[in-house]
């Protein structure tokens, strides 16, 4: 960030001196010409360093290891632009030899770290954990949509949020949640059965039951009234309703978009505030759904405090221990839409695992339930979810920045160093992973015999392997209700739907457009063609 106050000070200060006449010269500049002059100058001598002589010859950072290709001016900055989010850092962990650290430029060559191995993961993420902050263009780019709840509080705020969140997501409190997961899977695949089947019937083979779905958009709907009823007693209808208000705000949010790109950018370069305040209709569309959701759940909130306080709430839900819940859908449906993806490009791990929610879950078509037991006695549902989540973390990259001169593993990182934490980095990397680490197999979570304690770590050489929910203080709160509610929802789309690529080009990974903003999601959507198959 420029030393504006500083320059500013010099610069005052000069120009008074230069245009007084107390220091001999000719001609006598007026007063704002000399200020300008000398603030321009400044300017440009603090570019110089910053950009030229700061990173090249005098960062206590180099000699790290570092990727090839830099661009005088701009470092990797082209690069990590044209691959999707993580892509890059993904390359450089399993290509340049290092010990858990490398050094990367970006734009104006700025300094990255990228957090490599476990020691160093563990360093940031537990042992200095608040050392490492949330950098302030992400605090404001995601607090002027969420808030600055559990997310992106830092130090005591932190500590006294997270500690008064944790009990509601305890896992006795989740395991009474199992029933609900279930039954708005069923809702929501008995929605999609009827799509399906209304489509099949219009076209030219009725007998098919086959029709193309849009899986992130289906994923999305069902996830939010999960939400709804598990965080705030309410049920927006989202499943039965596309043009339900509550989920279209959310999809304007999370849209990715070419503008939104540019405003990243702007963000990135200049300031976060100065992207948001341009009058553009992706800053319109953000503030008009914000302004939505906000007024919606504070509705919620003060019609559950109402019960509370007259003691007539009868409904279990996370909310009813609490008076405040950050939670999300959209991660849970990112990793849905991945799933149905990775299942249809992999038909013998689908059927597979058909054969296994068959055999232990009832029938879709019922009303009978599940537990929490009846999901954990499915060790091949339980290995695609992991192995799915470790593939194609919701989350690809998150970001920290030192907030003071500390260490890394005995390297100095001076205060404002930007840390990247990248789960679609190390979730591959093959130190960590072994030569298989870019293969999805599922398999890799399943025990090899009995006392096969690798299984439950997928076979990696150790726990900050799995990056997709972080570690220590900062890891997901929710991670107990996400796993569960990706369970139910897995088993029951791949119990009744046969999925198949619709588009068969997509079976080739690299020809997918991954769009990158909070969380990972092709570009053009994701469309399965879909089979209602009888029986359950």
């Amino acid at each position: 960030m420029l030393p504006y106050r500083l320059m500013s000070i010099v610069s005052l200060g000069g120009a008074y001196l230069l245009s007084s006449g107390r220091v001999p010269q000719w001609p006598a500049p007026g007063f704002l010409a000399a200020f300008t002059a000398l603030w321009v100058a400044q300017g440009l001598v603090w570019l110089v360093w910053v950009v030229v002589l700061y990173p090249k010859l005098f960062s206590p950072l180099r000699g790290l290891p570092e990727p090839t290709g830099n661009s005088f001016l701009m470092g990797q900055f082209k690069k990590i632009t044209r691959l999707p989010t993580g892509a890059p850092m993904l390359e450089w962990i399993n290509s340049i030899p290092n010990n858990g650290l490398i050094r990367y430029l970006g734009p104006f060559n700025q300094e990255r770290l990228l957090i490599t191995a476990p020691k160093t993961l563990a360093e940031v993420l537990v042992t200095k954990n608040y050392d490492f902050i949330k950098p302030d263009q992400f605090r404001f780019s995601i607090g002027r949509v969420l808030g600055i709840g559990v997310l992106l509080a830092e130090g005591d705020e932190h500590k006294m949020q997270r500690r008064n969140l944790l009990p509601a997501f305890a896992f006795r409190h989740v395991k009474d949640l199992y029933p609900l997961f279930w039954a708005k899977s069923r809702e929501g695949v008995e929605a999609m059965t009827e799509q399906i089947l209304k489509e099949a019937a219009q076209g030219p083979d009725p007998e098919s039951q086959t029709g193309v779905i849009e899986v992130g958009n289906w994923a999305s709907r069902i996830t939010l009234d999960i939400i709804g009823v598990a965080g705030l007693g309410c049920d927006f209808d989202a499943i039965r309703n596309p043009e339900n208000p509550l989920s279209e705000a959310y999809a304007r949010i999370f849209k990715p978009s070419r503008q939104a790109r540019m405003l990243q950018l702007i963000g990135l370069l200049l300031s976060p505030r100065v992207a948001a305040w341009l009058p553009v209709k992706r800053n319109e569309d953000i503030m008009d759904a914000v302004h939505f959701i906000r007024a919606e759940c504070s509705k919620l909130i003060n019609e559950k405090k109402t019960k509370l306080a007259n003691k007539e709430l009868t409904d279990v839900d996370i909310l009813s221990l609490m008076t405040f819940l950050a939670a999300g859908h959209e991660t849970t449906a990112s990793g849905m839409t991945w799933a149905a993806y990775l299942l249809a490009k992999y038909p013998e791990i689908q059927t597979r695992l058909r054969a296994e929610v068959r055999e232990h879950l009832p029938s879709i078509s019922g009303s009978s339930t599940v537990s929490s037991v009846d999901i954990d006695r499915m060790p091949y549902l339980n290995a695609v979810c992991n192995e799915v989540l470790r593939y194609y973390g919701p989350v690809p990259l998150t970001l920290r920045k030192a907030a003071c001169d500390t260490s890394i593993q005995g390297q100095f990182v001076p205060k404002g160093t930007q840390i990247m934490l990248v789960p679609w980095a190390v979730n591959k990397s093959e130190a960590m992973w072994g030569g298989d680490a870019q293969t999805f197999d599922p398999e890799r979570w399943m025990p090899k015999g009995d006392g096969d304690k690798h299984a439950a770590s997928g076979g990696a050489t150790s726990n900050y392997a799995f990056m997709t929910f972080l570690h220590g203080p900062r890891s997901c709160i929710g991670q107990s209700f996400a796993k569960a509610e990706f369970a139910c929802l897995l088993a029951s789309w791949v119990g009744r739907f046969e999925m198949e690529l619709h588009n068969k080009e997509e079976a080739d990974e690299s020809k997918i457009e991954i769009k990158s903003g909070v969380t990972a999601r092709p570009g053009k959507g994701m469309h399965i063609r879909a089979k209602v198959l009888e029986g359950w």
